[in-house]
């Protein structure tokens, strides 16, 4: 079968996990669990997000998208990883992997500045509480989302033709179990130091910088948390933006670990379940991050479901 796809010009061979078929029987039942819940939990915020009024300001705005978006990364790799984990077929189309590259590149960019609007909507809320409905309006609001999913979809746009047209020399191999840009780079049988470098320049502006500007936000939040005279409004300060700090800690603290450490002083299947977690854990938990954390959104909660309100 693999000689049959490896000469096929339509298919790559995802390896995935393949190396660890009792593995693999476990992983299928965890994430299938693990996929229903996350569909399940931003599902649920999206619709009590929509549908209580109290919620309509924009930071339940800003996390909506950040749902949506959640439930469209996930999708646009755990399903195939799924497949491929309940049997032997493990190929992949020529356009599945080219669409699930895009997928993958254009969404995580866009959560990386998403991310960093959500943390300009705290800034302005902690520091200038007095006009912060005026001045994230909802036209703003719409405009930094419209720019976050364009920026990051247009850095995929950029990227992906680039690496999907790179010389393979007949391999269709992917040491992975998705399409991501570093395998497929691994694969050609070419010099690609100049399309690294480009990779490099392009995560800088979409992963480094919204991450320092979500730094400096966080500067200045707790210098003026810190100048609230009252135990109880430094508290409630803190509570406003704690769901926010920690899903950022968690989605960057993946990322940086991930890419950050020397090729050699890290294995490929370690490479391997750090995206998974960034592919699957992330999107899982960040319902629970906003919901454990936040008595507006549980109470929006106990007023959308029969028989909880109180």
């Amino acid at each position: 079968m693999e000689g049959a796809n490896d000469s096929s010009p339509n298919h790559f061979i995802l390896v995935g996990f393949s190396d660890h078929p009792r593995l693999e029987r476990t992983l299928f039942v965890a994430l299938l669990i693990a996929y229903l819940l996350t569909l399940l939990g931003n599902s649920s915020i999206i619709l009590v997000c929509r549908r209580d009024r109290q919620l309509h300001t924009p930071m339940y705005f800003f996390l909506t998208h950040l749902s949506f978006l959640d439930l469209c990364f996930t999708t646009s790799s755990i399903p195939q990883l799924l497949h491929n984990l309940s049997g032997r077929d493990k190929t992949v189309s020529y356009s599945g992997c080219a669409t699930q590259l895009f997928l993958f590149l254009g969404l995580g960019g866009v959560e990386c500045l998403l991310l960093a609007v959500m943390a300009y909507d705290r800034l302005v809320a902690v520091c200038r509480p007095l006009h912060y409905m005026a001045t994230m309006n909802p036209r703003l609001c719409r405009g930094l989302v419209s720019v976050a999913w364009g920026c990051g979809m247009a850095n995929s746009l950029a990227m992906c033709p680039v690496t999907l047209r790179l010389p393979r020399c007949g391999h269709r191999k992917v040491d992975h179990f998705l399409c991501e840009m570093p395998a497929l780079i691994r694969m050609a049988c070419v010099n690609t130091v100049a399309i690294e470098v480009t990779v490099f320049v392009l995560a800088v502006g979409i992963v480094l910088s919204p991450l320092v500007f979500i730094l400096v936000s966080y500067g200045y939040i707790v210098r003026a948390v810190l100048q609230i005279p009252s135990a109880s409004g430094r508290q409630k300060a803190f509570n406003t933006c704690g769901s926010h700090l920690a899903v950022v800690s968690l989605f960057y603290g993946n990322i940086i670990y991930m890419y950050m450490q020397p090729g050699a002083s890290s294995s490929q299947d370690q490479g391997k379940f750090l995206t998974l977690f960034y592919n699957m854990v992330t999107p899982l938990l960040n319902p629970l991050i906003y919901t454990l954390r936040n008595k507006e959104v549980k109470g929006a909660l106990r007023r959308l479901l029969p028989g909880t309100a109180r």
